[in-house]
């Protein structure tokens, strides 16, 4: 009964939203609480308290990430990267798209989606507002870019799967790296199709055209901090470092971060209002959004939803899978996550999936690597916050976002799982040891 009205939640969160029937925001509230009600009665309010709780420390890390790269591309730390795509671009669109694929992987070395959204999204929205590009093909690339690279080791997915199945992380990591090439790969490509087709709709800027793009472009408003420029780099810098060793936690770094850019760029208490006042939209639409997802995982995990659908989501396996269970397993993967949360799914299923793996042959270390293929479906959940940020930001429906992603990013889960089946990383099937 769980399974099934924890299935159906989710379904009809995506079908509310995908048709335009509700706004994410108010489907995260609505839905849940319905489907509650039905699962445990009026016993719900400490889960959605729970739920609040525990989303708590994101919402804060998103609403101080958000203020502080905004700041950084008001004080124009990001300018720099703005002239050298529009200097390689020369106002074509197939070279901008390609340009943010490549922005978006190398970025995304950090393994965080919404730094990563944050940092691309400043650096390449004045172009592409500028050229008339479609901002959902930006989205697009961006997601399948930190689809890729949230395989490195510090992204989460594959350090958990390490633990969970006692292993070491290098174990599952290093041979995945073919095929993080191969999913770079199609990430041109996909780039490329979206650049042949913008080309063809808005075409390529003419000599003039050019330059008047470069001189709007290179003019300064009165808020810009070029003097500030190398000590707002070697901040943005040392944050980017104290994120990746975790010098403390990441809401705080952000809180801090944010308080000292203001204080260096924007000195004046009237100075400061207005810019937070300027990015005060995103920010609440964001954290709202956030609020309210925290209202759906204090139910979804509250009630025992998210047990019920992994057990019973084994028990149907059915036997002939069994040889199978490597490549099933990457592409269970991207439906698992999507439905419920990393943690659920690593450390609740995986365990079971990789002992009953075992029984065919096939190693712990090859069911580790095949749960991580299904991470570019992950990002286009409900739950993971990164996803609110990118729509933000880009102005886009959120149920537009997920139904024009999804084909692509499917695309990208199966040539992934192709390529570590040719690389030998996979097995196919496997025959009993």
């Amino acid at each position: 009964m769980l399974t099934l009205l924890g299935g159906s939640m989710v379904a009809t969160f995506m079908a509310l939203i995908m048709t335009r029937r509700m706004s994410a925001l108010v489907a995260l509230v609505v839905v849940p609480i319905a489907f509650g009600l039905l699962a445990n009665g009026g016993h719900i309010g400490p889960m959605m308290l729970d739920g609040l709780l525990k989303l708590g420390p994101t919402a804060a890390l998103l609403m101080f990430s958000i203020f502080y790269f905004s700041l950084m591309t008001d004080a124009g730390v990001f300018d720099p990267v703005v002239r050298g795509v529009v200097r390689v671009a020369q106002g074509d669109p197939l070279k901008i798209y390609l340009g943010t694929a490549v922005m978006g992987i190398t970025v995304a070395l950090d393994g965080d989606g919404t730094t990563t959204y944050m940092i691309c999204v400043s650096a390449l929205l004045p172009i592409y507002k500028r050229l008339g590009l479609s901002l959902q093909y930006m989205a697009t690339l961006l997601v399948m870019s930190i689809g890729i690279m949230n395989i490195l080791p510090w992204g989460g997915p594959t350090a958990r799967a390490a633990s969970a199945l006692h292993l070491e992380v290098a174990d599952v990591f290093v041979p995945l790296i073919p095929v993080m090439v191969a999913g770079f790969a199609y990430n041109l490509v996909v780039a490329l199709v979206f650049g042949l087709r913008e080309r063809k709709r808005v075409g390529v800027l003419s000599a003039e055209q050019f330059r008047e793009m470069k001189r709007d472009i290179a003019q300064v408003p009165e808020y810009r901090r070029p003097r500030m420029l190398w000590l707002n780099v070697t901040l943005t810098v040392l944050l980017l470092v104290a994120l990746i060793i975790g010098v403390l936690p990441l809401p705080i770094l952000f809180i801090a971060a944010t308080a000292l850019a203001l204080m260096i760029n924007y000195p004046s208490l009237a100075e400061q209002k207005e810019r937070l006042s300027a990015h005060a939209y995103n920010v609440v639409s964001v954290v709202g959004l956030i609020l309210a997802a925290g209202v759906f995982t204090g139910i979804l995990f509250g009630t025992g939803m998210v047990d019920a659908m992994a057990q019973d989501l084994l028990k149907v396996t059915p036997d002939w899978l069994g040889p199978f269970l490597a490549p099933a397993t990457a592409l269970f993967s991207g439906v698992a996550t999507y439905a419920v949360t990393n943690d659920a799914f690593y450390f609740g299923m995986l365990p079971i999936l990789a002992q009953t793996a075992q029984e065919y042959g096939i190693g712990a270390a090859e069911m580790a690597r095949a749960s991580v293929i299904g991470q570019p479906m992950h990002l286009l959940s409900p739950l993971v916050a990164s996803t609110y940020v990118l729509v933000a930001l880009l102005d886009l429906n959120y149920g537009d976002n997920q139904r024009r992603c999804m084909p692509w990013v499917l695309g990208l889960m199966l040539v992934m799982l192709a390529s570590a089946m040719l690389f030998g990383v996979l097995p196919l099937k496997a025959s009993l040891a």
